[in-house]
Formats: C-alpha cells, sequence, structure tokens
C-alpha cells in the first residue's frame, strides 16, 4: 500500500500536546503534509507545515521532535522536514468536533 497524506496525518495523531493533553491533528496545528518522492531510492521524503496555539508555546520543540519521530518511523520515509509557520495564525476554529469535546470547547 503506498503511502499517503492521510496514512502520515494519522501517524501525527500520535502527537499529543503536552499541555492540552489532545493530538496536534485535532488541534488544527497541522497545515500541511506534502510527500515527496525520491528518485535514487522507493522512500520519500516529508514536508509538514505547523503552527503552534501561540508563538511563544513552550511545547513547541517537543512537538517538532515528536512529529519527526512518528513519520520518520514510517518504513516509507526517507527525510521529514517540519516547518513551524506562523501565518495563518492559529485559531480554535481550526479544532475538530472531537477536539472541541475533549476540550470541553462547544
Amino acid at each position: 500500500m503506498a503511502l499517503t497524506e492521510d496514512h502520515v496525518r494519522e501517524e501525527l495523531k500520535k502527537v499529543i500536546d503536552p499541555e492540552l493533553f489532545v493530538n496536534i491533528v485535532d488541534l488544527g496545528l497541522i497545515y500541511t503534509v506534502d510527500l515527496i518522492p525520491r528518485d535514487e531510492d522507493d522512500k520519500i521524503d516529508i514536508k509538514i507545515d505547523m503552527t503552534m496555539t501561540s508563538p511563544m508555546c513552550p511545547a513547541g520543540p517537543q512537538l517538532i521532535a515528536n512529529s519527526k519521530q512518528v513519520v520518520t518511523a514510517l518504513d516509507e520515509v526517507h527525510d521529514v522536514e517540519v516547518k513551524v509557520v506562523m501565518e495563518p495564525p492559529w485559531t480554535p476554529d481550526k479544532m475538530t468536533d472531537d477536539a472541541r469535546d475533549q476540550l470541553g470547547i462547544f
């Protein structure tokens, strides 16, 4: 089965924000996931644009490292680049209904 963006996003759900206890996908922190096939082998490079709930998020370095770790563990992946972007800024409306339920936001 070929690696897809949805598969990568499912793996990223393993990364839990240590302050909110909700995964980063449902929080709406993952903006883009690009899969770039490599010519040299059958591996894929992954480029992820993600944001933080605030520019000075203390969990930022941990979330970036954990994101790289879970995606790099996929057999098809060669390299993972995680870029933090602040545009557009994160807002609570980027959260899924599941995340809102977990946080008691209606």
